[in-house]
């Protein structure tokens, strides 16, 4: 894409996988273009050792569906492509169906800022198989990336222990999109600013920043590479001390603090970019404080993560905020959340009961769970989370008040709990009616908001970052048994089609 064009691509069709082209192919040609399927969106395994995911890229769910359209552009390309044995890839009728194609889905998503976990749908997506196929590429590619840097972003902010984290990972963003990816996401899940004014610009985030090392290179002194700066930016002035030697730069720095104060005004802060950094602030305070500069604020930067953070409070490190960049915009130690989205009922038309169905695989922890599924959110008195139960409503066991009480742990069949009594909320929630959006989108404040409210509610056993407590996500038992019986089934199917022999 070119850098001018930051937004999300209109051609949303064609930002696609190649294979949800052919699958809609197929599809089309054996006549089950309008049978029905219900698709979920999660993640099998915790990011970054946590317990947790924070929800991001949802909002931006009714825009992919309502720009899925192919252009003549769209079609012809299609059209040129040939298939590896000879001859054209797309049958030109095939291709005359999708110049007309119009989405009709119905979706269902977790709100942006809101806590996920493993294994429970994030999002879910209802309408004809063919159509559902065709947004999987686009969706996924929406909420993955912006769900794992909200993730570490919560993480990073949370060992800052409230002192601001400026996020200036552009320049290592994956590109264009990634960058501001990360700046939306980073704000949603606490970060106080980005470096990214072209996010600024489009989200409404605060920006922040001031000079480089070039900046102090290209003059003759370090001391006049800081008047200059003083000059230039008195309301905006973080002078950066590390580009020779930090003691040099801190003397330096108390000279032209002394002189904005005969002008009237102040040094906003320092900027530590290298070195040791518990030991360079520590320092660097103690001079300031000396020189009754006592406000002028230390940030310090340079690959920093949240256990960088966490082990400069630690030491007692003076530090008033933080600038991350590389390690949060590249979520540097774990790339990619991993998410998938799986069929789990199907029907050939919307007068027919749901038929569940299930990914079995060889190995076990990839097995899908099957249904119409919804997410109930349990609270304990004080409010804090205490599990999460997947269910569809057709299959909730019990009677009056037992009714969809009794779960069972997604991971772990033995551990079974009840629920009866506790409150407990809804996690998905519209976003898509018949292929277009059924609520004003939000604004991003609102989902940064609701992020601080669920990480404040999250016991803090769930959220340390050495050996966390387990999160319980279960399935409510009809649903449980549901599932175990697809899996006999599927196994025992397997089972009569292999030619087992003695050996």
């Amino acid at each position: 894409m070119a850098l001018t064009d930051v937004s999300r691509p209109t051609d949303i069709a064609m930002l696609t996988d190649l294979y949800e082209l052919t699958m809609a192919q197929g599809l089309w040609e054996n006549g089950k273009q309008d049978d029905q399927a219900c698709f979920t969106a999660f993640y099998r395994d915790h990011p970054f050792g946590s317990e947790y995911a924070v929800m991001c890229g949802s909002a931006e769910l009714p825009e992919l569906v309502e720009n899925l359209r192919f252009t003549d552009e769209d079609i012809d390309y299609l059209a040129s492509l040939s298939a590896p044995a000879g001859g054209k890839m797309f049958n030109p009728d095939f291709l005359e169906y999708l110049r007309e194609f119009r989405p009709h889905v119905d979706i269902d998503a977790v709100p942006e800022g809101e806590l996920v976990f493993p294994r429970e749908p994030m999002v879910r997506v209802t309408g004809s198989i063919l159509e559902c196929q065709l947004l999987e590429t686009a969706l996924l590619n929406a909420i993955g990336f912006e769900t794992l840097v909200a993730t570490k972003t919560a993480r990073v902010v949370a060992a800052a222990k409230g002192r601001p984290v400026a996020e200036f990972g552009l320049r290592r963003a994956q590109g264009p999109d990634g960058g501001m990816a990360v700046a939306r996401a980073s704000y949603v899940a606490g970060c106080a600013s980005t470096s990214n004014v072209l996010a600024g610009r489009k989200y409404g985030i605060p920006v922040s920043g001031t000079h480089a090392h070039s900046w102090v290179m290209s003059f003759d002194s370090e001391l006049e590479a800081f008047r200059a700066f003083a000059q230039s930016s008195p309301k905006n002035c973080v002078l950066l001390i590390d580009t020779y030697d930090v003691r040099e730069g801190v003397e330096n720095a108390i000279i032209v603090a002394k002189e904005m104060e005969e002008r009237g005004e102040r040094l906003a802060g320092i900027r530590i970019d290298s070195g040791d950094l518990a030991k360079l602030s520590t320092y660097v305070r103690g001079r300031f404080d000396e020189e009754g500069l006592d406000y002028v604020k230390i940030v310090v930067s340079n690959d920093l993560d949240e256990y960088t953070i966490q082990s400069l409070l630690n030491q007692g490190a003076p530090v008033d905020s933080f600038g991350v960049g590389t390690k949060l915009a590249t979520c540097y130690d774990q790339p990619a959340l991993g998410c998938v989205y799986k069929l789990a009922a199907h029907r050939a038309s919307a007068d027919e009961a749901w038929t569940p169905v299930l990914k079995l695989s060889e190995q076990p922890y990839k097995r899908t769970i099957p249904g119409i599924q919804k997410v109930r959110r349990y609270m304990n008195e004080a409010g804090s989370p205490v599990c999460d139960m997947i269910y569809d409503e057709t299959y909730l066991e019990g009677e009056g008040a037992s009714r969809g009480t009794t779960l069972v742990a997604v991971n772990d069949a033995a551990l079974v709990a009840s629920v009866a009594g506790l409150e407990y909320r809804e996690l998905l929630a519209p976003v898509v009616r018949d292929g277009k959006a059924c609520a004003p989108r939000e604004t991003i404040e609102a989902a940064r908001d609701r992020c601080s409210a669920a990480l404040a509610a999250l016991d803090s056993a769930y959220k340390r970052f050495l050996y966390p407590q387990t999160y319980m996500v279960g399935m409510e038992i009809g649903l449980s048994r549901v599932r175990d019986e697809l899996v006999r089934e599927r196994m025992a199917q397997a089972s009569s089609a292999i030619p087992w022999k003695r050996i």
